[in-house]
């Protein structure tokens, strides 16, 4: 392969933001990291220094949509030699306004600061291509300009999926992971314009932002986004579709474009699968016992612990998990689906037009009244 590693330099502390204006009005030009400081990011692709300490960008960013096999996409790309992508997954780094404390809390992995983000890249060889995962920035309003900044040569891996069919899933998800409590998808899309306003935002929930559910389906505007700041030839916008269909295939397809070998082992892989929430209680109490929070999970952590090794304890709380509280998500609301076929059927037509590929037929959409 051609070695296009970025290697550059930290700006000092008295370089100045490019761009004007606030970073977060102008979605480019300069990041606030969770200290508060506010940092350059042209200024650290260019090669600005900071105590001359060298740092590694990105080459390549996987930018989502969730549940559109992102996570899948990443560990096969992750076992690749050639190569390099950190254990956090979804970093978000360079999508603040999905970024919250409580969740990165929670997680306690997220990088906060633009080195604690570099970091996650520092192990990577030079004839390795680095790259991240983060869902998020293909939604994101200010992701795209960003990942410009940082990384300007950066390749781009977007994954897209039918409408109705992405919600649904979503939807579960969020419920899944504590973002949404509201469990009728029905409801939850009635409730946005409120959301939109601040209210009835779930108690604790970590990305409010996911709740807008419509607002991932604006398929042309998110691409064009990224076209703009990296033209379409640095730009690989795949199908869900084919990647369930011929998942091998997609990989090594993407491995062309990252123009490393495609012809190295592949371990095909399914990350992720949709599940329902049986219980919101249960599942609540679980979590609360795995992350430890509050007496009671600690009082019950300190029981197990006397009794069982670390390797039973998570099996059984992953056995409690799959037979308990997840299973196998109910059959989808065939009315709420055509619904949604409607309400998004202008945007598939667009997409069809903007990709120059028959995504009406290929998603069913021209029987859609």
């Amino acid at each position: 392969m051609t070695a296009s590693a970025d290697t550059t330099t930290m700006p000092g502390s008295g370089d100045r933001p490019i761009g004007g204006g606030s970073p977060e009005s102008s979605g480019r030009g300069s990041l606030v990291d969770a200290t508060g400081a506010t940092t350059a990011l042209a200024d650290v692709g260019a090669g600005a220094a900071l105590g001359g300490v060298r740092v590694r960008v990105p080459d390549f960013f996987i930018v989502g949509h969730p549940k559109c096999g992102t996570t899948a996409l990443y560990r096969m790309l992750r076992s690749h030699s050639q190569i390099f992508m950190p254990a956090v997954k979804e970093p978000w780094f360079l999508a603040p306004e999905q970024r919250s404390p409580m969740r990165g809390a929670v997680v306690g992995r997220r990088p906060e600061t633009l080195e604690q983000y570099l970091a996650l890249f520092a192990p990577a060889r030079p004839d390795q291509r680095a790259g991240e995962a983060s869902s998020s920035y293909l939604m994101s309003p200010s992701a795209a300009g960003r990942i410009a900044e940082l990384s300007p040569r950066a390749r781009i891996v977007a994954i897209l999926r039918e409408p109705a069919s992405f919600l649904r899933s979503l939807h579960l998800q969020n419920v899944q992971v504590h973002v949404e409590i509201e469990r009728d998808l029905r409801r939850a899309l009635a409730l946005e314009d409120e959301r939109r306003r601040g209210c009835h935002i779930p108690p604790g929930s970590p990305r409010p932002q996911a709740l807008l559910y419509s607002e991932h389906v604006r398929y042309v505007e998110q691409l064009r986004r990224f076209h703009e700041l990296f033209g379409r030839a640095r730009v690989l916008v795949l199908i869900y579709d084919d990647f369930r269909a011929a998942n091998e295939a997609t990989v090594r397809r993407v491995l062309r474009f990252l123009e490393v070998d495609e012809l190295a082992p592949l371990e095909v892989v399914e990350a992720n699968p949709t599940v329902a929430v049986r219980s919101l209680r249960l599942h609540r109490a679980v979590q609360a016992v795995q992350v430890g929070s509050g007496p009671v999970a600690e009082a019950v952590k300190a029981s197990v612990k006397r009794v069982t090794s670390r390797r039973l304890r998570h099996a059984g709380l992953r056995a409690v998990r799959r037979g308990v509280v997840f299973g196998a998500p109910p059959p989808p609301d065939a009315e709420l689906m055509g619904e949604l076929r409607r309400r998004f059927a202008p945007e598939v037509v667009a997409l069809s037009e903007y990709l120059e590929r028959d995504l009406v037929g290929l998603w069913g959409y021209d029987g859609v009244a």
